[in-house]
């Protein structure tokens, strides 16, 4: 089969967007002469800037009009050889259809919802949330094309956003040495609670200048200004609050600065990690066996276990709460966006503490 053109569908968020990324290099390893296209929301696409395999960015809206798809469809239709659709969404598989005269394509694992989208594809993955990784679920979407050590043999990498310059005022309040804090997901059960991250800062050398991150939004901000609110005039001196202030290139600049980041799951932990910068993160609900920030360099389909109070991989290190039921996959213990996760409550500020000192964090 020749493959002259392709294109890479990812209509999600902007850590789906990243995590793409080792795929993208392995397409272009398979076919170095090949164009490949990337598809996906224009708010996420800003996470591929710079990236030296891809040909072009095309970007849709999270909602689009009846007239909007259509133009769309028009401008896709059968351009490329092939079609890799990485989420198993039927919108994705829809664009897939339009696009490319074959498709391989991840399925969802209810018999209900995929028996169609395999009917259209030469090759299709499952979803499996608690024990494949979803870079490896990604890069196995090229099994028809090479063998498994050819996909997996060499180091995998995620490729973050190049390099840009930091604003002046920022770069002059930059310490030497500083560590950067995300503590703000999208939803409420990622959470780890207020208490926590004051006891942390508190609790960090005052050599180390303690950098705030968070996204242009309203919580976000709100939940760092709680942060701060809370802390002693020592700990609050030490901090530089940056909620919203950084394009995520220009974060992806800051994070490769830091001596280390702490971060809940979300989409900045990912990208820290693929900056190489020692990253601790704290996981409650999701499988780190599914999404965890990937090692660069790792060599393998899988990096973690699925539950284990602290495991270390190469740059990364992840966190779990205590609980029978960790990890549950489950929108916190309720099971709703803003439920709180008890794993997430009672994981102790002494693990972080720990999981710092062993990146060489010096702690009196």
């Amino acid at each position: 089969m020749r493959i002259k053109k392709i294109i890479i569908i990812a209509t999600r968020q902007i850590g789906d967007t990243l995590i793409t990324t080792p795929l993208i290099s392995a397409a272009k390893k398979l076919w170095p002469d090949a164009q490949i296209d990337f598809f996906g929301f224009e708010n996420s696409l800003s996470m591929l800037s710079g990236n030296p395999d891809i040909h072009q960015v095309i970007g849709t809206k999270n909602r689009l009009k009846f007239k909007d798809y259509l133009k769309q469809f028009l401008t896709l239709f059968r351009r490329y050889d092939l079609a890799i659709i990485t989420q198993p969404s039927d919108r994705a598989y829809i664009y897939g259809l339009v696009a490319a005269k074959k498709r391989v394509g991840v399925i969802p694992n209810e018999p209900k919802l995929n028996w169609w989208k395999k009917k259209v594809c030469l090759h299709t993955v499952e979803v499996d949330y608690f024990h494949q990784h979803v870079i490896a679920e990604k890069i196995r979407l090229l099994e028809p094309f090479a063998t498994e050590n050819q996909l997996f043999e060499d180091g995998i990498s995620v490729t973050p956003p190049a390099a840009a310059t930091l604003p002046a005022e920022i770069s002059n309040a930059l310490k030497e040495s500083f560590i950067v804090i995300h503590p703000t997901p999208l939803t409420a059960y990622k959470r780890w609670p207020l208490a926590n991250w004051v006891q942390l800062i508190e609790s960090l050398p005052n050599d180390y200048q303690v950098v705030l991150s968070g996204a242009p939004i309203a919580q976000d901000r709100e939940l760092n200004q709680s942060i701060i609110d809370l802390l002693s005039d020592s700990a609050r001196n030490k901090v530089l609050n940056l909620d919203g202030r950084l394009k995520l290139d220009q974060l992806g600049t800051l994070l490769r600065k830091a001596a280390l980041y702490i971060g809940v799951d979300t989409s900045v932990t990912h990208l820290a990690a693929a900056c190489n910068t020692p990253t601790i993160t704290l996981f409650g609900a999701t499988p780190p066996t599914n999404f965890g920030p990937w090692p660069n360099g790792f060599s393998g389909k899988q990096p973690y276990q699925l539950r284990a109070p602290s495991q270390k991989v190469g740059n990364v290190t992840i966190l779990q709460g205590p609980g029978e039921c960790v990890p549950c996959r489950k929108a916190g213990c309720e099971d709703r966006s803003d439920s709180k996760s008890d794993c997430l409550v009672n994981l102790p500020v002494i693990y972080v503490i720990k999981a710092a000192k062993s990146y060489g964090i010096n702690f009196s």
